[in-house]
């Protein structure tokens, strides 16, 4: 896929996000091939794309879901929707209103939407190679501070950079301590 400097958001989940992941591949299916905006999935596709693709998917949706369950309810609702994390997973992650997203393009924060994001928008970017990748092709212009070799903040655009969002890479721990640098960034 082609990225160009402020094209609209193509991914996955509620186009009206405040939470978005942004990812350096998407799943190799047909239906999703050609997208050109964001597209909500249905209760369903998130294990249909977990089939069809493999574990790896399946791995990113899990953490995903993970993480927003494992957040402060005094900032985040998410956790609050389902009693179980797999079972927001299943119902709400992606979904039209969700307000998440699972986003396959650079972020778009331009000066023009610098006003917005600022106060409405959290942005995770999935790994240092990507993140790094964003910042030397110019599609990401930040002031990242890299607090070690897997996580960095930019506390101006509210972007954080954490590990990929596998098991491995982003273990439990670690979205523990992704989770409390996203509270920082709501205080």
């Amino acid at each position: 896929m082609s990225i160009t400097i402020n094209q609209p958001p193509i991914g996955f989940g509620d186009k009206q996000f405040t939470f978005a992941v942004y990812i350096g591949n998407q799943p190799a299916m047909l239906e999703y091939e050609s997208l050109t905006k964001i597209e909500a999935l249905s209760k369903g596709d998130i294990e249909e794309i977990s089939k069809v693709c493999g574990n790896g998917w399946r791995k990113v949706f899990n953490v995903y879901a993970k993480l927003l369950y494992a957040l402060d309810k005094e900032h985040f609702t998410f956790s609050l929707l389902a009693p179980t994390w797999q079972s927001y997973r299943d119902d709400f992650l992606l979904q039209e209103n969700s307000q998440t997203a699972l986003i396959f393009s650079a972020p778009n924060l331009s000066k023009v939407n610098h006003q917005l994001i600022q106060f409405t928008q959290l942005h995770i970017i999935c790994g240092r190679t990507y993140a790094k990748q964003l910042i030397d092709s110019g599609l990401l212009e930040s002031q990242l501070v890299w607090l070690d070799e897997e996580f960095a903040i930019d506390v101006a655009q509210r972007i954080i950079v954490c590990p990929y969002f596998d098991y491995r890479q982003l273990s439990n721990i670690k979205i523990k301590r992704l989770s409390h640098l996203l509270n920082q960034l709501m205080d």
